[in-house]
């Protein structure tokens, strides 16, 4: 039996993050959505099935795994969404053929190797439409997640699940005699090659507290549980308040609460990041500021792809694209969208509520900015200092995203040329 990790036709409803990665790919808690489905379903050989313009470099990630292979599900198949928030689940992979469903959404698929043969056709959507009709469905109660800011919501909740079942525990790294765990220390795991300089809290009366190799917290640094930070960040001077997931490999201080940085990205002055998720290669300057709690406490409505949504949830911060970079002063209005490989050149007014990828931002306007070309040159450089290269097929995927992004930000420029013309 094989394991297939896929996605859905809403993987739009997760930009600008998944312009860049399959759905399954984002992070929740201190693993992605494919970790956790890998984690419960660990005795089966997994394959992926995401976008075709995705496919090498997500090939990269998962080495011999197969993408977007058809050839190999010759094979009794459990296959599950990429969407599914797969936390301490009762469903096994072995029994019965059905279809697991949440509403109008299928969770999983049970089928033998007799129904794939039967109805395996160009591609899974096929297939997975044909066994709709065929097999029994079952309502399940799983959570599947919908929209970015339902991942944020779970973030607290996830982080403590991924620390119960890694089963770590303990300070194992440096930690200076004038640092502290306030707290149950069996609710802290510090690893061998972290270094925690003097003057720093590590907070877990509220949650657990991961802390990987390579981390390094500088002093006047607090970290509240729970909270998950990757290999190799630092957190400078950071006020890292409950349900926070950052890194591998960021630079962060100031103020964040209950968000997600991807990995790759700075935040690394002062400034407030609440409720938000930021993606790789972001780089947040000094003092930018998103706002995550309207004056009325209604609940926040998020623009996305042309729709406007009502989140049903009074706190909701800003979504950033990859390789989106910020200046000095940015201000984000409560539930914004901002795309990826955007140069935004924030001033004293709050920014509006949507900004289109690939573009320049400054003075209220959207601009066509520098071009593709020099966008891929800045990541180029930008990764470089990380010692990551910018590969082939990531130029391909950035081209891509480039041509998806196309129609939304010449309406942008479109509209900002008008109201200049008009002034």
């Amino acid at each position: 039996m094989k394991l297939v990790i896929y996605e859905d036709s809403t993987y739009e409803n997760f930009y600008p993050l998944s312009l860049v990665r399959p759905v399954f790919e984002l992070r929740c808690g201190a693993t992605s959505l494919s970790e956790k489905l890998r984690r419960s379903f660990s005795d089966l050989d997994v394959a992926y099935f995401t976008r075709d313009y995705l496919t090498n470099t997500f090939q990269t990630k998962v080495g011999n795994a197969p993408v977007n292979n058809l050839q190999i599900l010759d094979d009794d198949l459990f296959l599950a969404n990429g969407r599914w928030l797969c936390m301490n689940t009762q469903i096994t992979a072995e029994g019965p053929e059905e279809i697991g469903v949440k509403e109008d959404s299928i969770v999983y698929v049970r089928a033998q190797q007799e129904t794939v043969r039967k109805y395996l056709g160009r591609d899974l959507d096929e297939f997975l439409n044909a066994v709709l009709e065929v097999l029994p469905q079952r309502t399940v109660e799983e959570e599947l997640v919908s929209y970015c800011w339902n991942i944020v919501h779970h973030n607290s909740e996830a982080l403590v699940a991924d620390f119960q079942i890694l089963g770590r525990t303990g300070v194992h790294g440096e930690m200076h005699d004038l640092s502290c765990v306030y707290g149950d220390e069996s609710q802290v795991f510090v690893a061998s090659k972290a270094v925690i300089h003097p003057m720093v809290v590590l907070d877990s009366t509220g949650g657990p507290i991961i802390i990987e190799d390579g981390v390094t917290i500088f002093p006047h640094s607090r970290i509240e549980g729970p909270c998950f930070l990757g290999q190799d960040t630092q957190i400078v001077g950071g006020k890292i308040r409950e349900g926070c997931s950052i890194g591998p490999v960021c630079r962060v201080g100031g103020e964040v609460e209950e968000s997600i940085i991807h990995g790759y990205s700075n935040k690394y002055h002062d400034g407030f990041l609440g409720h938000a998720y930021v993606g790789e290669w972001v780089n947040l300057g000094a003092l930018t500021t998103n706002s995550d709690l309207k004056n009325d406490y209604s609940a926040v409505e998020v623009k996305l792809n042309g729709q406007l949504i009502n989140t049903n949830d009074t706190k909701v911060g800003s979504f950033i694209g990859d390789h989106t970079k910020t200046s000095i002063g940015t201000l984000f209005n409560t539930g914004s969208i901002v795309g990826m490989m955007t140069n935004i050149l924030g001033g004293s007014e709050i920014l509006p509520k949507t900004v289109p990828s690939f573009c320049l931002f400054a003075n209220g306007k959207t601009f066509k900015g520098f071009g593709l070309r020099k966008l891929l040159q800045t990541a180029e450089t930008a990764m470089g200092r990380r010692k990551v290269t910018l590969t082939e097929a990531d130029r391909y995927m950035l081209t891509h995203a480039y041509g998806l992004t196309k129609d939304e930000r010449q309406e942008a420029v479109k509209k900002s040329r008008r109201q200049i013309l008009s002034n």
